[in-house]
């Protein structure tokens, strides 16, 4: 039953993830055709990155923590990779450099979502087994 209960916890960290990075690239999709200006898009965005990490950490974390060791390898490279950019001080977007930006900010964040995604199938999956399995 423990595990069960921590693969509901991933299910909704993971969800929980999409929708922020959803959020994020509503934001730029705003930003880009015009509706909101560089200032309010760019502090959206900003507010938004601390708590995905934070998310994408706990998910890591909990893996680690419960043993399920291949999710916590398939987690680690995007858990490296918050990490990398945010001791490197570029996490947040830039209100000057935005409109810059914009192309590669996206295809980021279109990388993240297709990456979470199969995290989220495979989350999924193995929930499933996991009830069928007890």
């Amino acid at each position: 039953m423990a595990d069960l209960f921590a693969w509901l916890i991933s299910f909704f960290l993971v969800i929980g993830i999409i929708g922020i990075i959803l959020f994020q690239l509503m934001c730029l999709a705003d930003l880009e055709y015009d509706y909101i200006n560089p200032y309010d898009s760019a502090s959206r965005v900003n507010k938004a990155v601390l708590p995905e990490f934070i998310a994408q950490g706990i998910l890591c974390l909990l893996h680690l923590t419960t043993g399920h060791w291949v999710m916590f390898l398939l987690c680690l490279p995007f858990a490296y990779y918050n990490v990398t950019i945010y001791t490197r001080r570029q996490h947040f977007v830039d209100v000057t450099e935005i409109f810059n930006q914009l192309p590669w900010e996206k295809k980021v964040r279109l990388f993240k979502l297709g990456y979470l995604v199969i995290f989220l199938a495979l989350t999924i999956f193995l929930m499933i087994w996991s009830i069928v399995d007890e």
